[in-house]
């Protein structure tokens, strides 16, 4: 049998499998190359002040309310789920300890992170998405207008400003539900239980919170941009755009929490 035949079936084998690495790798660079050029750009004058300032308050104050809110569901069903499972051990007394490692390690970065992703992703991907596809990002360079500078450095800039600052207010909010659904429900004692929280909380865990966080801002900011820069075939692109964006960060922010959790704890 001549080697092209022994080579034969297994040709097929490696190209389907090839063909979509190379895929995923060639996405990769184009994301790589887009952040770096954003960065790049937005580095360099000139700057947009009153567009950061728009966009920090578009980030940052108006969503707070949605971080607020899941903030403190979470943190009083995390009590109560720490309570009826410490009860079977006789370990309920861990109820403020493990609400408070939770909330400042992982969930209130990781469940901010994805509303956020939601609600700002989405949001930018349209933005830009049909701007991309009503040519308007054509005449902004027509008119010497660099919409890297203009759109998209700043959103960076305000995704990885105000995310941190969102996570801290929704720590301290995760953990205030907890202590409520403890003290009222559970007859936890209100100066042991703050007692308690205030030895557990360390320095070190807050600041992988806010790494966390910064880090998932530029996530989010960048997907969203991302993919309405590459928007196109009218309205069905831009609800592409819009739907990509957000799936792309919910993904990317589950990873990088995953790879940030075990390179801070081990």
């Amino acid at each position: 049998m001549s080697e092209t035949g022994v080579l034969g079936p297994i040709v097929p084998a490696f190209a389907a499998i090839g063909r979509p690495a190379i895929a995923a790798f060639a996405i990769v660079g184009r994301v790589a190359m887009f952040a770096g050029r954003a960065i790049a750009r937005g580095a360099t004058p000139p700057w947009y002040p009153l567009r950061l300032a728009e966009q920090l308050l578009l980030m940052g104050w108006f969503a707070l309310p949605v971080a607020a809110i899941t903030a403190l569901f979470t943190g009083a069903v995390l009590a109560q789920q720490i309570y009826i499972g410490g009860s079977r051990f006789n370990a309920e007394s861990s109820v403020p300890t493990v609400v408070v490692i939770a909330m400042i390690r992982e969930l209130g970065p990781l469940l901010t992170g994805l509303m956020i992703a939601g609600r700002a992703s989405s949001a930018m991907a349209a933005e830009i998405g049909t701007m991309r596809v009503t040519e308007q990002l054509d005449a902004m360079e027509t008119l010497r207008t660099d919409p890297y500078r203009y759109l998209i450095a700043p959103r960076l800039l305000a995704c990885v400003i105000a995310l941190p600052a969102l996570v801290m207010v929704a720590n301290v909010i995760g953990i205030f539900g907890g202590y409520l659904l403890s003290i009222y429900k559970f007859g936890f004692n209100p100066s042991s239980y703050l007692e308690t929280t205030a030895r557990v909380i360390v320095s070190d865990d807050i600041v992988i919170s806010l790494v966390k966080a910064a880090v998932f801002g530029f996530i989010i900011a960048l997907m969203g941009c991302y993919h309405g820069m590459n928007a196109g075939g009218g309205a069905a692109g831009v609800g592409r755009a819009t739907t990509n964006g957000v799936v792309s960060a919910f993904v990317l922010i589950l990873l990088a929490n995953l790879l940030l959790t075990v390179a801070a704890f081990g």
